[in-house]
Parts: structure tokens; sequence; C-alpha cells
């Protein structure tokens, strides 16, 4: 691995040990590009990561430690914290239990803490399961909720990301019949403004273009297909203009995702979950990445879940991983060079 001390660290929770999480991490670890953008600080548990590391023979290179208080930077190679200690035979369970949810849980906590102390530069965190979390007796959903209540967070947002298309999310894991009664001017707007922020803190992108989707088709054509475009959507975008801010709206949504993929835009804010997750996944299905943004601290994760199925049979793609860290590395160099500690 590249030992530059200029690298940052990067915290990468295992996930839940049942699943690719493991497998996922030891190959994108051992890949040179990887090794060449980041000083890894994986927090998960030693024996199932050996496990996972039959061929590459990573885990030697990285330093075992049970010290969340030491200086990571005594570890130019990186270094595996031990957060938990399962037996290795959960692995062929090909499900969660009340321990592995209790695991993935404890990384992900470790992992907040390191970021907010300022001991690592980013988190990256691998697949876990809501279920998981529920049989660990957690009282959150998911990644996104959790690391917002432990932050302290209330302006947040959840991001996909990838070369050629970023996506916004204003409403996430709500019926479609309950989108429109969510919407609101005042949401949009901090949509809006969050977005522009981290493009600019951490993606490095000094004016973004923004686009707004329509909630209904053709933007609800002047009010034949609906009237949110007209109420809701537009004040929300003449106001962001007034501010200064790049952005066009409410598109059409069956056009505007075809302009974003062809350059016209670095980020398309969108309605409700599918209308984003769709378009976004047709185009960056193996290397999207969710980042969470307007936390205080970068968070990226894996574009897909824990894929029992295939897990630990040696063929679960790391392409998804390696997109994450790399962003996550991005993300972190730029906030230093924009002197922003929230990306907003």
């Amino acid at each position: 691995m590249n030992t530059h001390s200029d690298l940052p660290f990067l915290g990468i929770t295992m996930g839940d040990p049942a699943g690719i999480g493991p497998e996922i991490i030891i190959k994108s670890l051992a890949d040179p590009e990887i090794q060449n953008l980041c000083t890894p600080v994986v927090l998960g548990d030693l024996e199932i990561l050996k496990k996972a590391d039959l061929n590459s023979k990573l885990l030697h290179k990285l330093v075992l430690t049970d010290d969340l208080s030491c200086d990571f930077s005594n570890f130019p190679r990186g270094c595996l914290i031990r957060l938990s200690s399962l037996p290795p035979d959960v692995t062929e369970l090909g499900h969660p239990t009340p321990d592995t949810g209790r695991a993935m849980e404890t990384y992900i906590n470790t992992g907040v803490d390191l970021a907010l102390s300022g001991a690592i530069d980013a988190l990256v965190t691998g697949p876990i399961t809501k279920t998981g979390l529920k049989l660990a007796g957690s009282s959150f959903h998911g990644h996104t909720e959790l690391i917002a209540h432990k932050t302290g967070s209330e302006n947040f947002a959840m991001m996909m990301a990838g070369p050629r298309l970023k996506v916004v999310l204003t409403t996430i894991h709500i019926p479609l019949s309950q989108v429109p009664g969510q919407l609101t001017c005042r949401e949009i707007t901090r949509i809006i403004n969050l977005t522009r922020d981290t493009l600019i803190a951490r993606f490095g992108i000094p004016n973004p273009r923004l686009a707004v989707a329509g909630l209904n088709p053709h933007a609800g054509e002047q009010g034949m297909f609906g009237n949110e475009e007209a109420d809701i959507i537009l004040p929300a975008v003449i106001q962001a203009r007034k501010k200064g801010v790049d952005i066009t709206g409410p598109c059409p949504p069956d056009t505007v995702f075809f302009n974003a993929v062809e350059g016209r835009f670095d980020a398309v804010i969108c309605m409700y979950h599918d209308q984003g997750l769709i378009p976004f996944k047709l185009v960056h299905f193996r290397d999207g990445v969710n980042t969470t943004i307007g936390l205080p601290i970068i968070r990226t994760s894996v574009d897909h879940g824990t894929a029992y199925d295939i897990a630990w049979k040696g063929i679960a793609d790391p392409t998804s991983m390696k997109a994450a860290i790399k962003m996550a590395a991005v993300q972190a160099v730029n906030q230093k060079r924009h002197g922003n500690s929230n990306g907003n």
C-alpha cells in the first residue's frame, strides 16, 4: 500500500458479517489503485475477514488494534480495528442474527465516533440489512437514520452519485400515494441549497448546474396533469435562481435524466425514490455510490445490499465498494481544500 502520509484516512465498516461485505472489502483493498488513494481503517471482525482473505493475503499488511484512541498515522498501510469476535460459521447462515446485527451497528457507531473526532477523514459503510438491525434491538431502519441521529443532523439528504449521473431525493422511503402530500416549497428549497453546497464543497464543482424534475408526466403540462409543478416546485426554483443558483426546472421527468447523463446538469433533484433510482441504476448499476449529504462527516456507501444468495462464494463484485472508497477519498480531499467541515 502507498505509505504517503497525506492520503486520507478512511474508516471502512464491514457491514453484515454474513453478507458480501467482508469479501468486497478484501477485494477492494487488494486493488493497487485503491491502495494509492487512501489509508484504510477497517472496522470489523478479524476471524471473519481472515475467512474472506484466502487469496490476497491482505490482512497481514494491516495492523491489528483494539485501541480506538491510537494515532492512525502510525499505520501507513492501514489497520484493522477488531470490534467483534463472532464464530466464523456465521458466514454460512445466509441471514442476519441478533449477534451479527449488534456487530454491524457497533461498526457503524464506532466509525461515526472516529469521524466526528477527526481521527478518520471519511466513513465508507458496507452493506447491512434493516432486519439485522431490528434483530439487534436497534430503533433505526438503516445507515442514514442511524448516522443522522448520532451526528445530530437534521439538514441531510440521500444522494446517489456516479461519474455520469447524480440524483438527490426529496422524499425517500414512503408510499407513492403519499409523495404529493409530502412535497413543500420549503423542503424542495432545502434540498436545492444542500445539493448545491455539497457539490461545491465535497465534489469540487465551483458552479453546479442543477435540474429539478417535475412530479407529473410532462411536468404537469401546464396543469393538465397536476398542479404540483406550478404550486410547489416552480416557486422553489424561482427562489433559488434569485439567490444565484444555476437551476433549471421543473423539467419533464422523461427527458431530464438523459440531459444530465449528456453532461448538461451536475445533479438532478428528484421528487420521489424510484423517480431517481430507476434511471440512476440503469446508468450506474455496478459503480453507483450512496452518499449522505449534509452530515458533519463524509459518508459514502455501496449501492447494493448484503446479497446473501451469493455471499461467501467468491463471486461478489467489489465495483461499488471501490467506487464508494474513491468517492470518499475525493470528498475528503475536496473538503480539506474548501476548508469546510460539513459540506454546507
